[in-house]
């Protein structure tokens, strides 16, 4: 039993399950979408990672999934689970919450504090226009799939870090600091047709539009967008799950029809951005990836 069937199994029965965030009515015209994520030392990041790195990444993956539902930024919530008390790791962790919390204008309501192995609970709440969010049920057929930045730094640093490399300050910094592509998110309100963020591998979040839009999709290996140093690594190795599969990216990946994709270029020039396209959606069900010739599963709790 992998997590989704434990999901589908066990808390089916839950309301706003299946997005990147839940969506609560709260007036005629607005909509709050909350989401929650926990990252555990030793699972999520490695043991040495400092506090303000654990902090920035603890927030980050949580604006990650507003942002994945065009939502704005409103407040958050805290759980931290803590071995002891180390007063100058707390300030290293609560100054770099506060800086990225006041980059997005989020708010710290409250939360809860435990002894145990090192652990950080957030619990984030965004606000989006009723209707208008971005949902991973609303790929239509011949929607041009979409990706944002790069693929595969993050997991590359990983994979370095486990088998006791360096990796570069460059891959450190996709895999600890993402950047929440909140802007990105709300340029696409009323272009894309379906969203997701990348956390556990462009393969498994990509199937999860497909399952919830019931289409498939045909995407190109030949087409994802790569830093310098992944592509060096993958012509070494011709290990395309790092970029595929590997998880952590906390990109955008996103469907547009062909009525709206003139969009895309405007959007890629205002924000500075890179939008690539890698594959359509299709009719047939199932994801169909060209030119992959090896076995690539994404990141699975269980």
């Amino acid at each position: 039993m992998d997590e989704f069937d434990l999901i589908n199994q066990y808390f089916g029965w839950g309301q706003g399950i299946g997005d990147d965030c839940a969506l609560v009515l709260i007036n005629n015209d607005k909509q709050l979408a909350t989401t929650v994520d926990t990252l555990i030392e030793g699972v999520h990041f490695p043991q040495n990672t400092s506090a303000q790195d654990i902090a920035y990444k603890s927030l980050a993956v949580n604006l990650s999934d507003l942002a994945a539902m065009g939502a704005t930024p409103v407040f958050f919530t805290l759980a931290i689970t803590l071995p002891n008390i180390n007063k100058k790791w707390l300030e290293n962790f609560s100054n770099a919450l506060k800086t990225l919390a006041k980059q997005h204008n989020i708010a710290l309501v409250g939360g809860d504090t435990t002894r145990g192995k090192l652990s950080i609970t957030i619990n984030a709440t965004g606000v989006v226009d009723k209707n208008q969010a971005l949902l991973r049920s609303g790929a239509k057929i011949g929607d041009s799939i979409f990706v944002s930045n790069t693929l595969g730094d993050a997991a590359l640093a990983w994979q370095q870090i486990q088998n006791q490399q360096i990796p570069s300050n460059l891959l450190l910094q996709q895999f600890n600091r993402p950047k929440p592509q909140i802007e990105l998110a709300q340029s696409l309100l009323g272009i894309a047709n379906s969203c997701i963020d990348i956390s556990d591998g462009l393969e498994q979040d990509l199937s999860h539009i497909l399952a919830q839009s019931g289409v498939g999709a045909s995407i190109d290996l030949q087409t994802l967008p790569l830093s310098k140093v992944v592509m060096q690594y993958i012509t070494k190795t011709q290990d395309w799950c790092v970029a595929l599969a590997g998880g952590d990216d906390y990109e955008l990946c996103f469907t547009v029809s062909p009525t709206r994709i003139h969009h895309i270029k405007s959007i890629e020039k205002d924000l500075n951005i890179k939008l690539t396209k890698i594959g359509v959606i299709t009719e047939k069900i199932g994801l169909k990836i060209l030119g992959l010739q090896q076995n690539c599963q994404s990141y699975r709790h269980f």
